[in-house]
């Protein structure tokens, strides 16, 4: 996941080194933070087989042999450099996207985990997924994958249909498909399923039969994610024939219910799990907490004392391992305004199901519940909130309208 960035608060046009920011942003400041949220590491490798029309994560064609050697380098530079930030800190969740990271060697994946482990305190239960995607399965790889420290999978099949596979420009067929799934279930005890609805000509039924499909795999953990046509993105200029909004409605309709009779959770927009199942790196993000991000364009949230602070990396791959090299590969950073901190908690939590504590807003903003009290009053007049002294949560109606209510506490 890629966390929004919101206009409004200061960039640095020339981040300092990160010794002299942790200097800097452990000095007091507005907020007042009782204590520090969890911790996680995201880890971006930047390359795919082919861009896919509808993606517009920072992920770029693999041209020729890939300098994973010096990628990795800049990596762990990366990492070396962002130390001072959060000296100290345990590592409770680690998640590697892309691109596609399961085109990563064998040797070079085990190399990465092994720096991650020398420089950083990782939590005994830590859980640590990688994504991977149908035309990169190899079962002997991803054996060694597992004995490296991988112990969750996100399998990004999408469809089980070689028609909307084909339509979504996915370099597997529905066969590749269902053979990754059998290659995780051999090798891994925890695993998701990422899939995509509401495709070009996709019908009700069709879109039952792919979650059926996905359902009789058992997975612990689903994620369906309705196509959206994205900015920039091939498909935002050649747009594809979808359904209309009547027909995606009903397909949500049926995911709720087909979910729900097979055992499933939903506890965040997108993400059903079984019982225990959860994603604990996603759901740490819902929880608006703490994420160091290394590698081309990666994001990160770090908290301190008295301030949050944003970073985002150089996109190309080629300027960040040049940037890492040179010593500081972070192209942005600022601090969270108090103006923007209430949206930026909100469109976070109110992306789950069951909503939050009001006194996690507290814990992880430094400021009181009354900064954001007129527009939960607003939220709930017009029936998109529920809430009482345990909890904020959005109504049926608010998960509906969730960006209508996102929107709501801008400039809160």
């Amino acid at each position: 996941m890629i966390p929004i960035k919101v206009a409004g608060s200061a960039v640095s046009p020339e981040p300092r080194s990160p010794a002299a920011s942790a200097l800097q942003y452990l000095q007091p400041g507005a907020l007042n933070l009782s204590a520090l949220p969890p911790l996680s590491l995201y880890i971006h490798y930047p390359w795919c087989v082919k861009k896919c029309p509808y993606c517009d994560f920072n992920s770029h064609e693999a041209r020729g042999e890939l300098p994973e050697e010096a990628y990795l380098d800049a990596l762990r530079l990366d990492l070396e450099q962002s130390l001072p930030l959060i000296w100290g800190r345990k590592i409770y969740t680690i998640f590697i996207g892309g691109g596609t990271p399961s085109l990563m060697s064998a040797r070079g994946l085990d190399r990465l985990m092994s720096d991650v482990r020398t420089l950083l305190p990782l939590d005994v239960d830590a859980e640590v997924t990688m994504e991977a995607n149908p035309g990169t399965f190899e079962a002997e790889k991803f054996k060694s994958f597992r004995a490296s420290g991988i112990n969750r999978l996100s399998i990004g099949i999408q469809s089980f249909s070689g028609k909307h596979l084909k339509a979504l420009g996915r370099i597997h067929d529905d066969n590749e498909a269902r053979r990754a799934v059998e290659i995780a279930h051999a090798n891994f005890d925890n695993f998701n399923l990422d899939l995509m609805y509401a495709l070009p000509t996709q019908t009700l039924e069709e879109a039952r039969l792919d979650l059926e499909t996905a359902l009789s795999f058992a997975p612990p953990h689903l994620s369906l994610y309705h196509l959206t046509m994205e900015p920039n993105t091939l498909f935002a200029k050649y747009p594809p024939a979808l359904p209309d909004d009547d027909a995606s409605a009903d397909m949500q309709d049926m995911i709720a219910a087909e979910t729900a009779a097979a055992g499933y959770g939903h506890y965040e927009v997108s993400a059903y799990a079984q019982p225990g199942r959860r994603a604990k790196h996603n759901v740490n993000y819902w929880e608006f907490g703490d994420y160091l991000g290394i590698g081309a364009g990666a994001h990160s949230k770090i908290s301190f004392p008295h301030r949050v602070l944003r970073q985002a990396r150089y996109k190309q791959p080629k300027a960040f391992i040049e940037a890492a090299r040179a010593g500081n590969p972070v192209q942005e950073e600022r601090e969270i305004g108090r103006a923007d901190m209430g949206f930026e908690f909100m469109l976070n939590t109110l992306r789950l199901t069951e909503g939050f504590s009001p006194n996690l807003f507290g814990e992880r903003t430094g400021m009181g519940i009354n900064a954001i009290e007129q527009t939960l009053n607003a939220a709930e007049a017009k029936g998109l909130i529920y809430r009482d002294h345990k909890i904020i949560r959005p109504t049926e109606l608010g998960q509906r309208f969730l960006n209508d209510l996102q929107e709501m506490f801008l400039g809160t």
